[in-house]
């Protein structure tokens, strides 16, 4: 007989036993996508901008797709796009991964500490961001850099700010890649995770408060999402009916564990819109069309007064979570090339191929032409300076910003490390000549 904490018999219970969800594939293990299920390209219905939320909940559980097999846009979610605006998309998405490889690199060489790269995941910042509007105002996480990039921030600016160097705009106060800018409405960047969800939708309700007709778009990894600051955006959101786009970012994992561990076994992500009473979609996050299509939709819904909306992009991380990082230790060496819904930049070119307004050779141009230009804002942002050359922002700087005048206190806190740092130089008040 089972018995409870103070002895009392409960009968036949069966003992009580917890559920640690595991990936289905290890390293070293073959991989297998069958229980990934992709719906066919264009089946799925668009609703009007205008409708109930709940008329959305049917697209939580299904995955909005525009590009087919044959790499033409199909179905109601085509967002029917001109040749121009497709190519710029593609060179934006090639340009941040050919920015992200050299980052990637200048770290490996030991130019700067830190990096984050986004490949694979191009169209879920950058699709999404010519969405919105230039004014609209983006909550990223840390792998939203093709924002910034399409948005026209420039490359030598992002390299100063990930060297931390004497030209860094930021003072060398934040991590590197996690780049601010309000010129181009782009909220600083926080280590604090999903911190940017709650900052989201009060920006939206202060714009819908002073009568604005900018809204809020935010983005978060899967895992972040069981943050307790992922459900309290999405309460005040609901609740106030914020003009505010939360872009849950899925690629299947977090730095080690995998999209299970954060609820992915139960439902999709999308669904937890459902909880909340708000508009949903889920969208294959591979495919920019698709993606385009979602954020404008939601884009226009919010500027209509209709409320929040949360987009799932099924996506998939290519590389590590970032440099600190060895995904070789937990998953199989396979799953990249395995992975069901393609590369987002190989399915965008071979889409404007088949219309016949791109080739192979221009692929090739265009991608030797991002590499030198790269190259070129980096040797500029190198004589600004790199990590340990000593090239930074002076030490002074450390207090300011925040006081239009210096409190006593910091000034002795100033005066006391400039001291322990044994440098000659000379008092606060001095040194401020």
């Amino acid at each position: 007989m089972n018995r409870n904490a103070s002895g009392v018999g409960r009968g036949n219970l069966p003992r009580l036993a917890l559920h640690v969800p595991e990936p289905k594939f290890r390293p070293g293990d073959k991989v297998d996508y069958s229980h990934i299920v992709v719906p066919e390209a264009g089946k799925q219905p668009r609703p009007d901008e205008s409708v109930a939320a709940s008329e959305t909940w049917p697209l939580c559980h299904d995955m909005v797709r525009v590009l087919g097999d044959d790499h033409k846009a199909i179905g109601p979610w085509d967002p029917k796009l001109d040749v121009e605006t497709l190519r710029r998309m593609l060179r934006t998405m090639a340009l941040t991964r050919a920015f992200d490889d050299r980052m990637y690199r200048g770290q490996r060489q030991g130019k700067t500490s830190f990096y984050m790269k986004c490949t694979g995941e191009e169209a879920t910042s950058v699709a999404a961001g010519m969405a919105l509007a230039a004014d609209d105002m983006v909550f990223p996480s840390y792998r939203q850099q093709g924002i910034l990039i399409a948005r026209g921030y420039p490359l030598l600016e992002m390299i100063n700010q990930i060297y931390s160097n004497r030209a860094d705009k930021l003072k060398g106060r934040q991590l590197p890649i996690m780049y601010c800018s309000r010129e181009h409405s782009f909220f600083t960047i926080s280590g604090n995770l999903a911190t940017q969800l709650p900052q989201a939708t009060g920006f939206a309700m202060a714009s819908a408060i002073k009568g604005d007709s900018r809204i809020a778009a935010a983005w978060v990894g899967e895992g972040s999402t069981a943050e307790s600051d992922f459900h309290a955006a999405l309460t005040f959101a609901a609740v106030y009916n914020a003009p505010a786009i939360f872009n849950v970012v899925n690629n299947q994992w977090a730095i080690s564990s995998f999209s299970g561990l954060a609820g992915a076994e139960r439902t999709t992500f999308a669904a937890r819109a459902i909880g909340y009473g708000i508009a949903g979609l889920r969208v294959d996050g591979n495919d920019a069309l698709a993606v385009y299509a979602a954020e404008q939709w939601a884009a226009n819904r919010a500027r209509a007064n209709l409320g929040p909306t949360l987009i799932e992009h099924f996506t998939y991380r290519a590389e590590g979570h970032s440099t600190s990082d060895d995904p070789s230790q937990y998953r199989s060496a396979q799953e990249r090339e395995e992975w069901p819904l393609g590369d987002p930049i190989n399915r965008l070119k071979a889409h404007l191929i088949a219309l016949g307004e791109w080739s192979e050779d221009q692929q090739a141009a265009m991608d030797r032409e991002l590499v030198d230009m790269v190259k070129a804002a980096t040797k500029e942002a190198e004589k600004n300076g790199i990590l340990g050359h000593g090239l930074h922002h002076p030490f002074k700087t450390m207090f300011e910003d925040v006081f239009e005048e210096l409190p006593w206190h910091l000034e002795e806190q100033a005066e006391q490390a400039i001291r322990e740092r044994r440098i000659k130089w000379p008092t606060w008040k001095e040194y401020e000549k």
